[in-house]
């Protein structure tokens, strides 16, 4: 099955659309170490590559820029990174198996706060309104200094996040048949390709 740009556009709405929404939930929920704002770019990183995910990712952050606050314009550099890393690694492995998944997630919790880290010490002195916060006031009493204490938060939050965040989209693409479907075309375009 080809796909259309029609088709790659209308997901990466519905992708946009999902990372603002459950992103704006969580947050308001205060459900601590689980963000789920990244959630539609990678399902569309996963479905039809990591240019597409970079683009649903920034857009994301362009749309929260404007509802939510300027700043979140700057972490669109995280969600482009995500969508690199999420794209590159569906195209070359089944995304659908679940030690794939984890092990995404687990990367993406090391390059997300690598990339955001520096971000938030500039725009916020490493502290950002959150619960995270406390993490990092606490290292920051223990000696450590604002860069090592901002990572060390955002790495706790993301190792739960991009974990869950890549098995829910693993789950969701083995179990809804048109996910599936887009999925398996994808990886057959790039056997051909290759």
């Amino acid at each position: 099955m080809k796909v259309n740009r029609t088709t790659i556009l209308t997901y990466s709405a519905l992708g946009i659309a999902i990372n603002v929404v459950l992103g704006t939930i969580v947050s308001m929920l205060n459900i601590p170490l689980l963000f789920l704002d990244t959630i539609g770019t990678v399902i569309v990183a996963v479905l039809f590559g990591p240019w597409w995910g970079a683009l649903t990712g920034v857009l994301t952050n362009i749309v929260l820029g404007v509802t939510t606050g300027p700043t979140a314009i700057f972490f669109g550099l995280v969600n482009v990174a995500i969508a690199v890393v999420v794209g590159t690694i569906s195209r070359r492995f089944d995304f659908t198996k679940l030690p794939i998944a984890i092990l995404t997630g687990l990367l993406l919790a090391i390059i997300a706060p690598l990339i955001g880290t520096p971000i938030a010490v500039a725009l916020f002195g490493g502290l950002n309104g959150s619960g995270m916060d406390l993490i990092v006031l606490w290292a920051r009493t223990a000696g450590e200094s604002v860069f090592a204490s901002t990572f060390i938060s955002r790495i706790s939050g993301n190792l739960v996040d991009k974990v869950v965040t890549c098995l829910l989209v693993a789950f969701l693409i083995q179990r809804l048949p048109m996910l599936l479907k887009l999925y398996r075309s994808g990886k057959e375009a790039n056997k051909h390709a290759a």
